[in-house]
């Protein structure tokens, strides 16, 4: 009897070791799988593109209902989750409205898309100066815009957009209207599920048997140049198996030499790992060196909410000045639009996109491609304004920071942007007279010029400063509203 319970307790000693040994060597295998994605560069496109389309779409859009503030593309977690802030405001507007019988699932044959059309979309997009687009393919509904046969599965019912609602691939037609431009296609893409009975049940086999071949089914198909997941924060990367998929992306996939991804991997993980730092309805970062960008809607929600207002919206001036504010740091902004359940861009939207692509016509020059500046902005004299700090919604005023600034607050003069020798300086108050720019000395052969303006400017070297004397134009002749751009061909 004694022998026998050493040699079991011998096995068991065994057996711990073991397995022990092999946490150890998959811990490893993830952290060295992690080192090799993150070194990984962003891909220089990505960086040089500077302003993109966020697209939510889906079967929130009929409701298409949110507390001001919120986001609508929620509705059904909001509708179903008592703990929700905005669950009371919801479901009394739900049962009211449509029934308490009325479930989610039954939204899906009203997302008609009927008027629908990828490349009216697509136009829309290039006339903004957007270099890329990145739709929602699934938000956390799980209910997929092209023809996922993982989705139907798992849901245990028709849950993408071929088979149910629209009819149609909408992922697809859009990629392909897109792509008939000189915009780059990207697609977000949810990693969990709210109420997927697989992921409620079991997280591990929701991974092995829906998240990896959808994934790789979405990738496949549509070869997109940016992934945008989100989502990832109940569970860790580990659980995910995100490094397994991304050294698949980076090193199998069709599209592993352009696709760029953000930094939404894992619980905890913003900021940390993946590619590029995500911010969301925020200030951005500092002038940091990895490469991030900022995401909002034009008003307070993603996805098209009907409670919104037109003083809820930004105007294309704020969003203007957030593009160039953004650019002068380093960043990318990624701006988002809701359409309608009927497969429309609202008109106010659309009114937007127009507006900041008129004003990048003229002074796109100072923004695709550029660089930062060893500084990034001058203040004028005054108490200079912290940008708010944090990834998810944080105070930028830009109006404040760059126009109007309260009392006693400074204000920036001037952002800046680079292209080699080039030195740009955007202000978004037209210069009274002359412009100064501080500790800024110009090549001795240098021209200055206004964009959009048909004549060279006059300048002088003032020991560190330039000064630059500021053209008489009647307002009917500016060349653009809202900011104006003093290019400087070189300076050492």
């Amino acid at each position: 009897m004694t022998l026998s319970l050493l040699c079991v307790s011998g096995i068991a000693v065994a057996q711990q070791t073991e397995s022990v040994e092999t946490e150890a060597k998959s811990a490893q295998q993830e952290a060295d799988a992690w080192k090799a994605i993150d070194a990984r560069p962003t891909p220089q496109w990505w960086r040089d593109a500077k302003f993109g389309i966020f697209i939510h779409w889906g079967p929130y859009s009929v409701p298409a209902f949110s507390e001001v503030g919120r986001y609508s593309e929620w509705y059904w977690m909001d509708l179903a989750n008592p703990k929700r802030r905005s669950h009371q405001l919801v479901k009394q507007f739900h049962d009211r409205v449509y029934g308490e019988r009325f479930t989610y699932p039954d939204f899906v044959p009203m997302f008609t898309c009927e008027l629908f059309d990828a490349d009216q979309w697509a136009k829309s997009f290039e006339e903004s100066g957007a270099k890329y687009v990145v739709l929602t393919s699934k938000h956390h509904d799980g209910y997929c815009l092209w023809p996922s046969e993982e989705a139907d599965l798992s849901w245990g019912r028709p849950w993408n957009s071929t088979n149910t609602g629209p009819g149609r691939d909408l992922v697809g037609e859009l990629t392909q209207a897109v792509r008939k431009t000189d915009v780059k296609m990207g697609l977000y893409y949810s990693i969990y599920e709210w109420f997927n009975p697989l992921y409620t049940t079991d997280v591990d086999l929701f991974v092995t048997k829906h998240l990896i071949p959808q994934f790789k089914d979405m990738v496949n198909q549509y070869k997109p140049a940016v992934i945008f997941t989100d989502g990832e924060w109940d569970h860790p990367a580990k659980t995910w198996r995100t490094s397994e998929m991304l050294t698949w992306l980076f090193n199998d996939s069709p599209c592993k030499d352009e696709v760029v991804i953000n930094d939404r991997w894992g619980k905890g993980d913003r900021h940390k790992h993946g590619g590029y730092y995500t911010t969301e309805y925020g200030a951005g970062l500092p002038n940091a060196e990895n490469a991030w960008e900022e995401n909002r809607g034009m008003a307070h929600s993603f996805g098209y909410s009907r409670t919104e207002r037109f003083e809820d919206y930004n105007s294309s001036e704020a969003l203007v000045l957030m593009l160039i504010d953004i650019v002068s740091r380093g960043g990318n902004f990624l701006l988002d639009i809701g359409p309608t359940a009927d497969g429309r861009i609202p008109p106010l939207m659309e009114e937007r996109l127009a507006e900041i692509g008129d004003w990048l016509d003229v002074n796109g020059e100072a923004i695709y491609g550029t660089t930062t500046h060893s500084t990034t902005c001058q203040w004028t004299a005054g108490i200079e304004e912290e940008l708010g700090k944090g990834n998810y919604r944080v105070k930028y005023d830009v109006n404040k920071l760059l126009k109007t600034p309260d009392e006693g607050k400074a204000r920036k003069e001037a952002v800046f942007t680079r292209k080699g020798d080039a030195f740009y300086a955007i202000c978004a108050v037209f210069p009274n007279g002359q412009l100064t720019l501080k500790n800024i000395t110009a090549s001795p052969n240098a021209v200055v010029s206004m964009l959009g303006h048909d004549s060279d400017l006059t300048w002088k070297q003032v020991g560190d400063h330039v000064v630059i004397d500021m053209p008489t134009i009647n307002p009917s002749k500016m060349p653009c509203e809202f900011a104006w751009t003093f290019k400087i061909s070189s300076v050492e």
